[in-house]
């Protein structure tokens, strides 16, 4: 596999990690339409642990089935597809080696009133089902924080002994913060930097939005241009190592065509790897959704 000197740069930032570990993130790197720019696209559904089948999938109901979406990830050129075990399990064998997948290995869900995600599968599961990462979410904010970064710790540990990246996703909840704080600035940063910090290889937060969430932390944002979405970006950027580590960001709730692409001329701008973005896609039909994320990788691309 001939790896752009762009995907060499990225690599190189990752300098305590094995051949195995580098080589899988090249894969990611380098698949799709995408491949070889340093800026990713890919496919997430683990939304039927959180939300529930009928809110994630009746919109459009072939989406039932697990093989829509690893189909939907190869078909529109993507860098990779993250589900939970029993998604990936579903099409392993049909799709083996086609898209790189992401084995998500906690989840919430909507029954449960805790800010707390249950382990549901193990790193040999991942090397089983030929995935080329691990997912995995911590809650900053949240009364079991210490606990989830306690478990990556462990995970990551064995997932990097064995060659396999993590993913992880930080989103800021708990006590402390008001639904506008989730996606404060500050936050997002504050968050995105824990994951670093937690030594992950992929990290994902959730578009920062101009806000101030902490308190503590106003009178060090008066130098910071926070104005735009792009400078916003930026800033959750460099607070990952200087952009020395990939990041991507949420598609979040279901919005228009027109606001999903401003937000990611934003990302791009900002200098964001790219995009993890699923309930926008997958809930609409696959045409509508084959031409959404064709949009996407030509913002990426630099087109639109």
């Amino acid at each position: 596999m001939y790896l752009t000197p762009e995907v060499k740069k990225i690599l190189g930032y990752y300098e305590s990690d094995n051949p195995g570990t580098k080589a899988n993130l090249a894969r990611i790197l380098m698949q799709g339409k995408l491949g070889g720019t340093g800026k990713l696209v890919i496919l997430p559904v683990d939304q039927g642990f959180e939300h529930g089948p009928a809110r994630s999938f009746a919109p459009n109901p072939a989406a039932y089935d697990p093989h829509y979406h690893f189909q939907l990830a190869i078909d529109a050129g993507l860098s990779a597809y993250a589900a939970p075990l029993g998604m990936i399990e579903a099409g392993a064998s049909t799709f083996a080696g086609q898209v790189p997948t992401i084995l998500k290995m906690n989840s919430s869900n909507s029954l449960s009133t805790i800010k707390d995600q249950a382990v549901t599968s193990s790193i040999g599961d991942a090397l089983r089902l030929g995935c080329t990462a691990i997912g995995f979410t911590i809650y900053p904010g949240s009364e079991y924080a210490f606990d989830q970064m306690e478990e990556i710790r462990e995970l990551s540990e064995e997932a990097k002994s064995v060659g396999l990246p993590t993913v992880l996703w930080s989103y800021p909840r708990g006590p402390m913060l008001d639904k506008a704080a989730e996606t404060a600035v500050d936050i997002c940063a504050y968050a995105a930097h824990m994951a670093a910090l937690c030594g992950a290889h992929i990290i994902k937060v959730k578009p920062p939005m101009q806000h101030i969430g902490l308190e503590a932390a106003k009178k060090s944002y008066e130098k910071v241009d926070i104005s735009t979405m792009q400078a916003r970006v930026k800033h959750v950027v460099d607070s990952c190592f200087n952009g020395k580590r990939i990041v991507v960001f949420s598609g979040g709730e279901a919005k228009s065509l027109d606001a999903l692409y401003e937000e990611i001329r934003g990302l791009r701008d900002g200098g964001a790897n790219g995009s993890i973005i699923g309930r926008n896609t997958f809930q609409r039909p696959r045409e509508e959704a084959l031409a959404l994320l064709q949009s996407i990788i030509d913002i990426y691309l630099n087109k639109a």
